[in-house]
């Protein structure tokens, strides 16, 4: 579905569930945060779920990867089928997860095992593939690069935005080898 289709030329006839919202699961087929929306395609919804940004926001994120599995509530209405409130992310289904060394893949037992690290977004450049964040109480900068973000399921990071980081000591310094929005991180610690 286009957001030209996502106008809608039929109105459709809302039931309580429509009204009340139902959860899907699914993958973001793209999110633009430029033009603030993207969609989302599951097996059991016949059309595109338009995904809105102030939705995506109000889970703690301002972007979002291609192909991320997502879990949201959506809703019908007269001009489609909404996500009302996203409540999970996981990575890409293709992801890998971040080398410690070129040698040696970081199993998710271990990747488990770094705690998490509340940060803030430095500058992060997506054009550049790279950015830094800065854990709170500690003075350097934290490498956080593009592919780490996508298997976190991020597209892109604002500067200025609250995240937790797992990171390991790299041969050049502190390197963030997840990232997760700083309300994940609370939901998952409650």
């Amino acid at each position: 579905m286009s957001a030209q289709g996502y106008s809608g030329e039929t109105a459709l006839k809302m039931t309580e569930e429509d009204r009340d919202g139902h959860i899907v699961l699914g993958r973001v087929k793209w999110f633009d945060p430029a033009k603030g929306f993207g969609f989302i395609v599951a097996d059991d919804t016949p059309t595109d779920i338009l995904l809105h940004a102030n939705v995506l926001r109000n889970y703690g994120q301002s972007s979002v990867a291609d192909g991320a599995g997502i879990t949201v509530r959506v809703q019908t209405t007269q001009r489609g089928v909404q996500s009302v409130e996203v409540l999970g992310i996981e990575p890409p289904a293709d992801a890998v997860l971040p080398m410690q060394d070129e040698n040696a893949p970081m199993t998710p037992e271990e990747l488990a095992a770094h705690p998490l690290e509340p940060a803030r977004v430095k500058w992060f450049d997506k054009s550049k593939g790279f950015g830094f964040a800065n854990v709170f109480g500690r003075p350097e900068d934290v490498f956080i690069h593009i592919e780490v973000l996508r298997i976190s399921g991020f597209a892109d990071l604002q500067a200025g935005e609250a995240v937790c980081l797992r990171i390991i000591e790299g041969k050049r310094g502190r390197m963030a080898v997840q990232v997760i929005s700083w309300e994940a991180a609370a939901r998952e610690k409650a």
